[in-house]
């Protein structure tokens, strides 16, 4: 728990109280001055009156109140109740004052008449002390520099001696009782202690003021009772002092009630000085006048005293001097500092009147704007502005004056020689000053800065090998005809990296650089050339489907032209993609642009894609494949599925080929076409294959333990059979199985054989030295591929007839000719009728795949697939594929 002050507003009486006090000291004085009683006895009572209503509210602001310390504050007071204690104990001390001041006052009439002098100068010294001690624990008080406590203390003797004065030449002549004496004496000191440090807290601390305004005048009320009561003074003279008595104990009370309450500071500037100087001149003259009019001429101890007042006033008046001229030292520094940042700085200030008309121009205008008085002044602010700007800036300025806060304004402003600056200005807004009233402008020329701004923009948006916009300046245009027709062309190169690593890369910048000339020279004046990467240029156009089409094609046969370089020839392969902009974020256009890109590489350069959303689709698809095919061998997902191969003549199974399928649970069942090359790009295809390898060996030992003599084709890729050890593995698989070789067929794809012809074929008859015979599927029965046939060491040749139920097709014949001289098998596939096995057996095929035959001919161990002759949706399934 801690103690706080309570606020005044709880803790004081009503204020009617007071005017019921005063109104009692009235009426006592007037019955005293009637005669009803005594005048002592009426300044007795009303100087208690006084002070007992003071003395109550003293003592219940005194009084303590309990609170709790908030969490987090510490174990000790704060600072409000460090603030509140003294409040407390201020309030204590001048509750004590009041008191003995009214004790006093309620005393005299009953001691006798040679007492009174002694026991009220008493009674002052005590009083005096107690407000002394009340007035310096009041919050607030701050602590005086070393000069400033000279003044203060200067300015209290000048005053003190100045009331000495006053009360030394009025008072009656003739002996002085020493009481008096020294009630005059301490009293003109103390009330003038009390006044200079009333005028200096009058606006910091106006509650603490009217606290001492309040001790002054009770002070005061009891040093004149006690002199007057010495001089045997009248009954009227002694009922003057019951105004200072009860005005001085209530003034202390409110003071007390006000600090309590905060104390809240007045507004207006620093106290003025001249009171100090002119009140004690002013005093001391006056109570000469006062005395040559009532006393005539003055005692050598009254002059002595009068000219006691001078020297503090000569030393005040010195040290007034003094601090002038400090402060004039120090105005005319202020003053030439500030004319050096003006005069010397980067700045152009301008006041503008009521009417924005110049009314001042800082020094500077000559130095930075070539800028006079007599071309500025008087003018109206808009003529110095460039036309366009001026309705943005009178917008500015007339909200400014509106009272809305003041922005950047950005305007063009002619100099003296008649160019348009580019400038910035921060308007500030000094009409309530009164030495201003205007609003003032700080412009700055930013031209330098602007053009700066500019070529980094620039620089930031341009490609700085080819001179062409960049990525980021593409993006952009792009947002910017959102809303609008257009479409956007991808144009990837192809070639320029083998010319980078054939001929160096300062002839691939060198073709680089032709091929921006050439994109710009192609394009429209309103399009935007963009090198996005590398090898990589984006096209922005305005014109719609067909146009942008048209575009496309005019750019590849510009790129497709021969580049000569160091006396070379060059020529380059391009692929360009289209997406329209309408109604997409440029982020999105630039992918869907770059999708059909993509699409149109992979179906063959030099041709041009629209963006569907097909592609990504398929753009999805395969980053679901890349994402969940690494892992798939080890977590068991991959399976084997197996279509018999049969003979045409009887209709039995001679053999099987395995066919790989990806029972993903996340994408289905995957097949081969899907799968491999996907696995190709992920390096996974030798993985993949020793599973597959492994797998249909295994499956094959199986079939051969129950009796069955049937042979297992296996698929491979070109990447896989070019692999070094795959003779190797392929022999230890049938090695591990227990396998004759001739019971493992090894199959490629014929259209994947043509680029690596010359190592299929050292791999191909390795094989075949093994004793494992091979395969060549897929033929297409064309030119090419018959012209390859002759080199390739195969022993079974898959061939797909193309003429159903029944038909022929003479290219078969002649296949079928040619491989019975050649010594190989046909194996007709993908047979799905009895009539085209039927056409296939007549062409003289041997072996038939595909073909679904009847359940009584179904071999013991086999079962039929679940899924339909015809495949699904995804998936693909050849008729005939039976599972183990």
């Amino acid at each position: 728990m801690s103690v706080a002050y309570p606020s005044g507003a709880s803790r004081s009486l009503p204020r009617p109280a007071d005017l019921l006090v005063l109104a009692t000291a009235a009426l006592l004085a007037l019955a005293g001055l009637a005669g009803v009683i005594p005048p002592l006895a009426a300044v007795a009572l009303a100087g208690a009156a006084g002070s007992v209503l003071a003395g109550v509210r003293l003592s219940l602001l005194a009084v303590p109140v309990r609170y709790a310390v908030p969490p987090g504050t510490g174990t000790g007071p704060d600072r409000a109740g460090r603030r509140a204690t003294r409040c407390r104990s201020a309030a204590g001390l001048l509750d004590a004052a009041v008191a003995t001041v009214g004790l006093t006052v309620a005393v005299l009439p009953l001691v006798g008449t040679g007492l009174r002098g002694a026991v009220g100068a008493a009674g002052l010294g005590i009083a005096a002390l107690l407000h002394t001690g009340g007035l310096l624990l009041l919050p607030g008080r701050s602590r005086l520099p070393n000069r400033a406590r000279v003044r203060r203390v200067v300015d209290i003797v000048s005053l003190g001696l100045s009331l000495i004065f006053a009360a030394w030449v009025l008072l009656p002549p003739g002996e002085t009782p020493p009481a008096a004496r020294v009630a005059v004496v301490a009293g003109g000191f103390g009330l003038a202690a009390i006044g200079v440090a009333a005028l200096a807290d009058w606006r910091r601390r106006p509650g603490a003021a009217i606290c001492l305004l309040g001790a002054g005048a009770a002070q005061f009320g009891l040093l004149a009772l006690i002199v007057l009561l010495a001089y045997d003074a009248t009954d009227r003279a002694l009922l003057t002092t019951v105004g200072p008595l009860v005005v001085g104990a209530l003034l202390t009370a409110d003071g007390v009630r006000r600090v309590a309450a905060g104390d809240p500071c007045r507004p207006g500037g620093p106290t003025p000085v001249w009171p100090r100087v002119s009140a004690p001149a002013a005093i001391a003259a006056l109570a000469a006048v006062g005395h040559l009019y009532a006393h005539g001429d003055f005692t050598p101890g009254a002059i002595l005293l009068g000219l006691a007042v001078t020297p503090p006033l000569v030393v005040r008046e010195l040290m007034t001097a003094t601090d002038n001229r400090r402060y004039a030292t120090r105005l005319a520094a202020q003053e030439a500092h500030f004319r050096a940042l003006v005069s010397r700085g980067d700045d152009l200030i301008l006041l503008l009147d009521d009417a924005l008309r110049v009314r001042w121009q800082s020094p500077a205008a000559t130095r930075l704007f070539g800028l006079t008085d007599a071309d500025v002044l008087g003018r109206p602010f808009a003529d110095l502005l460039h036309p366009a700007d001026v309705p943005r800036a009178a917008l500015l300025l007339d909200g400014v004056r509106a009272g809305v806060r003041p922005t950047l304004l950005a305007a063009r402003l002619r100099d003296g020689h008649g160019v348009w600056r580019e400038t910035e200005s921060t308007i500030s807004d000094q009409r309530g000053v009164p030495e201003v009233h205007a609003l003032a402008l700080h412009v700055r020329d930013v031209g330098e800065r602007r053009r700066l701004e500019r070529a980094v923009r620039q620089l930031a948006a341009t490609d700085q090998l080819t001179g062409l916009a960049n990525r980021r300046e593409l993006l952009r245009e792009l947002a910017a005809r959102r809303d609008g027709a257009g479409a956007l062309l991808v144009v990837d190169l192809h070639g320029l990296g083998a010319v980078n690593d054939g001929r160096g890369h300062a002839v691939g910048d060198v073709v680089v650089v032709e091929v921006a000339r050439r994109l710009r020279a192609a394009v429209g004046p309103d399009d935007l050339v963009a090198r996005l990467v590398g090898d990589e240029f984006g096209v922005v156009t305005a014109a719609g489907p067909v146009l942008a089409y048209a575009l496309g094609t005019r750019l590849l046969e510009a790129l497709g032209e021969p580049y000569r370089v160091a006396g070379a020839e060059v020529r380059l392969q391009a692929s360009i993609g289209l997406a329209e902009i309408s109604g997409a974020t440029a982020d999105d256009v630039l992918r869907q642009a770059d999708l059909a890109r993509r699409r149109a590489a992979q179906l063959g350069r030099d041709r041009i894609e629209w963006y569907d959303a097909y592609l990504e689709e398929q753009l999805v698809r395969r980053l679901d494949l890349e994402r969940e095919l690494p892992g798939a061998v080890a977590r068991g997902e991959l399976d084997l599925v197996y279509q018999p191969v049969l003979g045409l003549a009887d209709r039995l199974p001679v053999g099987t080929e395995a066919l790989l399928r990806w029972r993903s649970p996340v994408l289905g069942t995957v097949l081969p076409a899907e799968l491999l090359p996907v696995a190709e790009d992920l390096d996974l295809v030798g993985e993949v294959g020793r599973w597959v390898l492994d797998r249909a060996c295994r499956q094959l030992a199986d079939w051969s333990a129950g009796g069955r003599q049937l042979w297992m084709s296996v698929n491979v890729t070109p990447r896989e059979l070019a692999a070094p050890d795959f003779l190797q593995r392929a022999a230890a698989v049938l090695a591990t199985h227990g396998l004759p070789t001739e019971r493992l067929v090894i199959e490629v794809a014929e259209p994947r054989v043509g680029a690596e012809l010359s190592t299929m074929v050292a791999r191909l008859a390795g094989l075949r030295s093994l004793g494992v015979r091979t395969a060549l599927d897929d033929f297409r029965a064309a030119h090419a591929s018959l012209a390859q046939l002759r080199r390739l060491p195969i022993d079974l040749l898959k061939l797909a007839p193309h003429g159903a139920d029944g038909g022929h097709n003479q290219l078969v014949d002649v296949v079928v000719s040619l491989g019975d001289r050649l010594g190989l098998e046909i194996v007709a596939a993908q047979l799905e009728t009895p009539a085209q096995a039927d056409a296939a057996g007549r062409a003289g095929c041997r072996y038939g795949q595909g073909l679904r035959w009847p359940a009584r001919r179904r071999p013991s161990g086999w079962r039929r697939t679940s899924r339909s002759s015809r495949p699904r949706p995804g998936e693909g399934v050849r008729a005939g594929e039976t599972e183990c």
